[in-house]
């Protein structure tokens, strides 16, 4: 419903990609919610952009630092989002992965230096305000879901 509103024509060419998020988070004890919204902010709802190609598969932005290189790409949705929970829980703690790893930037990342998403700033993207715009895409998916 949130990806809908926001853009419609996204879910055409990924209709799974709630239902991969939920799968691979759950996974790997990810909060799925931030995964997901997390994906709307680096895509722009699935719009992606000139540095990453829907084709890639790379929902998180991987190896697309400041929109100057070309980002990391994925030979299906599944192991994108895969790669990008896996990124994420790079982050978020120290536990080891359930699954192969199948993110290329997984082990630059100091393990556990982020287990709030405010601590995301100026790590996995240099933008200032990166943590609260993950938190404020979190309140509206809450709102339009009627959680909030």
């Amino acid at each position: 419903m949130f990806l809908r509103a926001n853009h419609e024509a996204g879910l055409s060419q990924f209709p799974d990609i709630a239902r991969l998020y939920r799968d691979e988070a759950g996974n790997e004890g990810i909060n799925h919610d931030i995964a997901f919204v997390q994906m709307c902010l680096e895509t722009d709802f699935l719009r992606f952009s000139a540095t990453i190609r829907p084709s890639q598969n790379n929902f998180g932005g991987l190896g697309a630092a400041a929109g100057t290189l070309e980002g990391a790409s994925f030979p299906s949705a599944r192991l994108g989002v895969r790669a990008h929970i896996q990124h994420l829980k790079a982050y978020a703690n120290t536990e080891p992965l359930r699954e192969e790893i199948v993110d290329p930037r997984f082990t630059f990342v100091t393990r556990g230096i982020a287990p709030q998403v405010k601590l995301l700033t100026g790590r996995w993207s240099s933008d200032p305000n990166y943590g609260d715009r993950i938190m404020a895409l979190m309140r509206q998916l809450y709102e339009a879901s009627g959680l909030l």
